[in-house]
């Protein structure tokens, strides 16, 4: 790495977090949002180098483009996709498996209704038991 750049690295070490934002706000051209100054140092430290030794190469940013392409894989349809009917058709494992979205999802988190949750509480033990709504 050349030398004017870990010199200035050393310098950023030594900047405290006001410091280093306006450093942030020079090298990449806009305000940070974080005031951690661990963060803003290796981000500046990084980008710094990257700018000495080229960044990445062409075949990186190419595959970073088709992963930005693919970026919608993990979004969800809306609940009424298929309009005027409540059943959704999921393929499982190559079978076809049906759905009813008509009533709310519940939480899987949630203990099942006659569940007794039991809590001790100094001298007292508290029974809850969890019902269907």
């Amino acid at each position: 790495m050349d030398r004017a750049v870990v010199a200035v690295i050393e310098t950023l070490a030594r900047l405290n977090v006001a410091e280093l934002r306006i450093k942030y706000r020079e090298v990449f051209g806009e305000a940070s949002r974080s005031s951690n100054k661990d963060f803003l140092f290796r981000r500046i430290a990084w980008r710094l180098q990257a700018n000495a030794e080229g960044g990445l190469g062409e075949r990186a940013r190419q595959r970073a483009l088709e992963i930005a392409d693919d970026g919608d894989l993990r979004t969800r349809a809306p609940r009424d996709f298929l309009p005027g009917s409540a059943m959704c058709v999921f393929a499982v494992r190559g079978s076809a498996v049906k759905v009813d979205r008509s009533q709310p999802q519940k939480d899987w988190r949630l203990p099942a209704p006659g569940t007794l949750i039991t809590r001790r509480l100094e001298d007292r033990q508290i029974v809850v038991k969890v019902l269907e709504d």
